[in-house]
């Protein structure tokens, strides 16, 4: 999507076989990261979730919330999220995602990582709500942190992205289909990250 007022971000498009992914490392200025950062620890609705594995609850390692559509609700690891009404920043954070990748975008799935000792195991955004090919669009402030994918049957297929503060990483065509991914624990100090995921949720 082009505009006249302002040029896009510089983009890196990844190298995916059976699967498409574009990384624009910084679409949003560091003080203006910062800005939004803050805001977005004070604003949001941080909640700690238990989710179902192998028949038992168990906690996240990490604060998550929920926002978007009237009607968007969204089942993931047995549970169900009811989204919480769009805010001005969280609008203003959709307008600028959907303008920089030229998708729509009707809910967000917010992760808070705290420190190092927070983060996501290996899965693929591929629940029925998301449709077919699903697109989502990973947005980060904060400390960076390393984001991995590997392919489903291919092992030897793998890739490894620094997602730094103020960058944007759309993943569309069959990625979630032969893809999946992770934000995987460390051990060495590092600082408080957000995470902003959108995406489309065709039915309730």
């Amino acid at each position: 999507l082009n505009s006249d007022r302002m040029p896009l971000p510089p983009t890196q498009t990844l190298e995916l076989p059976d699967g498409a992914a574009t990384h624009w490392p910084r679409v949003y200025s560091e003080p203006e990261s910062r800005r939004l950062f803050a805001c977005l620890l004070e604003e949001i609705a941080w909640r700690e979730e238990e989710v179902l594995i192998f028949g038992q609850r168990r906690r996240v390692p990490r604060l998550v919330a929920w926002y978007g559509d009237p009607n968007a609700a969204y089942t993931y690891s047995g549970t169900r999220h009811e989204p919480r009404p769009w805010t001005p920043l969280l609008a203003g954070l959709l307008g600028k995602v959907e303008t920089t990748t030229g998708c729509g975008f009707n809910a967000v799935l917010l992760n808070r990582y705290r420190d190092g000792r927070d983060g996501m195991g290996w899965h693929a955004d591929d629940e029925p709500e998301l449709g077919r090919d699903p697109v989502i669009a990973s947005l980060s402030f904060g400390a960076t942190r390393r984001f991995r994918m590997r392919h489903r049957r291919r092992r030897d297929l793998t890739l490894e992205l620094e997602l730094g503060d103020g960058s944007l990483l759309l993943m569309h065509g069959a990625t979630q289909h032969h893809w999946v991914h992770a934000l995987p624990k460390t051990a060495r100090p590092v600082a408080e990250r957000i995470n902003l995921t959108f995406r489309r949720i065709l039915r309730a």
